[in-house]
C-alpha cells in the first residue's frame, strides 16, 4: 500500500481511514506500507501546510516504512510523482508484491503506477476526496493520467466516482465505490455527562463540536461567523474544535475576541479521544466548501449525534433530513439556522447510532475483492445507488 496520508507526528488522525482499511486487510493478507514524505528544505517549507515528521510508531501493528523524498513549493510539483516513483520503484523490488494499492492520486498514485507497470505488477488507485477535486492544470493533467492508467480505481463515494468518470476518463467498468467503515467499539452511544465531567465541559453546555484539520477549506470562518451571530441568542452556547492546522493561530485568536471561554480549541487527540468529544456534544458540524466521504460524519452519527454539514461531494450519501441539516456551503446565516434548528430539536441517539454498522472488515473485504480482480485482470460489477449492507 502507497499513501502519504498516513499518521504523522502532531496528526494523529491523519489518513486515519486509509489506516483502518489497511488493518483490516492485514488480517486477511500480508501487507506492507510505504507512505512516501514530502521532505521540504526549513526555509521553503509551505506556509499553507502544517508539517510534523513522519512518525513509525503510529501504527506498530502493521509494516510501515516512512519514505522521504525532496520537494520544493511548486517549483517540483510536476516532478514529485516521479520522485515518488523512483521511491516506490525500490520497494517494489525489495517487497516483490502481486499488487499495488494507492491513496492519494497525485503525487503518490502516479509514482505507483508509474513504478508498477515498469514492473509488470497491476495497480488499484483510491481517490479520497480533494486529490481528485485538483484546481491547478499541471496537477489535473497528471492525475488523469493516473487514473487512465490504473488497472482499477476506487472511490469513497458515487460523487467522486462520477468526477473520476466524467471528468478525467476513468473506466466506468474499473470504477467502484467502497464506502469507509467505522469502529464500533470506539464510536457508539454513551453517556453525556460523564463525558462532559471527563472533559471539563459544563453540564448545562449547547455543545457544538467540529472535528478536523484547521484548514480554509473546512467552513471554520463560516463556523465562527455562525457561532458568533447564535451566541446572543444562546448563552449556552460552546463551540469545540478538535483537530489542528495552519489556521490554528488566527482561530485562537478570534476565539478570544469572543466573550468568556465560549470557544475551544482542543488540539488533536487520537480516536479515543474524538469518541469521547462526541459523546459530550450535542451536535457535530462539518461546513467544508468540499469533500469526499467524511468519516467524522459516520462516527457522529455512530455515537447518536445528529449532524449539521454542506450539501457538497459525498455528504448527501452519509446525511439526510432523519439525522442531521444540509446547508449550502459559504454561507454563514444559514449555518446558524441549522445548528439552532437542530440544538432545538429531540433526538433519538439509539435511531441515530443504528443507521450505520458497516465496519472496516467489510470495507477491507471489498477492497481485498478490488485487488484480486486487479491481479486477476477482470472488472468489477458496480451497482449504483445501492447502500452498503450492514454487517452482521
Amino acid at each position: 500500500m502507497v499513501s502519504s496520508q498516513f499518521p504523522i507526528a502532531g496528526e494523529p488522525n491523519r489518513g486515519r481511514p486509509i489506516l483502518q482499511t489497511v488493518q483490516a486487510l492485514a488480517t486477511m493478507a500480508t501487507v506492507s506500507v510505504l507512505s512516501p514524505v514530502a521532505s521540504y528544505p526549513g526555509w521553503a517549507r509551505p506556509r499553507s501546510y502544517f508539517f510534523r515528521p513522519a512518525v513509525s510508531d503510529a501504527c506498530t501493528d502493521l509494516a510501515v516504512a516512512h519514505a522521504p523524498y525532496p520537494a520544493l513549493p511548486l517549483l517540483t510539483r510536476g516532478f514529485n510523482g516521479l520522485l515518488c516513483a523512483r521511491t516506490v520503484a525500490a520497494a517494489l523490488r525489495r517487497d516483490r508484491p502481486e499488487v499495488v494499492l494507492a491513496y492519494w492520486l497525485y503525487p503518490d498514485g502516479y509514482g505507483a503506477v508509474r513504478a508498477a507497470r515498469a514492473a509488470g505488477i497491476p495497480v488499484v488507485g483510491g481517490a479520497r476526496g480533494s486529490d481528485i477535486r485538483v484546481r491547478d492544470p499541471l496537477t489535473r493533467w497528471l492525475t488523469r493520467r493516473m487514473l487512465r492508467q490504473a488497472d482499477r480505481l476506487l472511490t469513497v463515494s458515487e460523487d467522486l466516482r462520477g468526477i473520476a468518470v466524467g471528468r478525467y476518463g476513468a473506466r466506468p467498468e474499473a470504477t467502484h465505490t467502497i464506502p469507509n467503515g467505522c469502529d464500533a467499539s470506539l464510536f457508539h452511544p454513551r453517556d453525556r455527562q460523564a463525558a462532559r465531567d471527563s472533559l471539563g465541559v459544563p453540564a448545562d453546555a449547547e455543545l457544538v463540536l467540529y472535528v478536523g484539520r484547521l484548514v480554509p477549506g473546512k467552513g471554520l470562518h463560516e463556523l465562527f461567523e455562525a457561532f458568533a451571530a447564535l451566541r446572543g441568542q444562546r448563552p449556552r452556547l460552546r463551540l469545540a474544535l478538535v483537530g489542528d492546522g495552519p489556521l490554528r493561530g488566527e482561530l485562537e485568536r478570534r476565539a478570544a475576541a469572543l466573550d468568556g471561554d465560549s470557544v475551544q480549541l482542543a488540539g488533536s487527540h487520537p480516536a479515543t479521544g474524538v469518541a469521547e468529544w462526541m459523546a459530550a456534544a450535542d451536535l457535530v458540524t462539518l461546513p467544508s466548501h468540499s469533500e469526499g466521504h467524511p468519516n467524522v460524519l459516520v462516527e457522529a452519527l455512530a455515537c447518536g449525534r445528529p449532524v449539521v454539514a454542506t450539501r457538497v461531494g459525498g455528504i448527501p450519501e452519509v446525511i439526510d433530513a432523519d439525522c442531521g441539516v444540509l446547508v449550502a456551503p459559504g454561507d454563514s446565516a444559514a449555518l446558524a439556522t441549522a445548528l439552532s434548528d437542530v440544538l432545538d430539536r429531540p433526538w433519538d441517539q439509539g435511531l441515530l447510532a443504528g443507521r450505520f454498522c458497516r465496519d472496516w472488515q467489510q470495507v477491507a473485504r471489498e477492497t481485498l475483492h478490488a485487488c484480486d480482480m486487479a491481479i486477476r485482470g477482470s472488472a468489477p460489477v458496480h451497482a449504483r445507488g445501492v447502500r452498503p449492507a450492514c454487517v452482521e
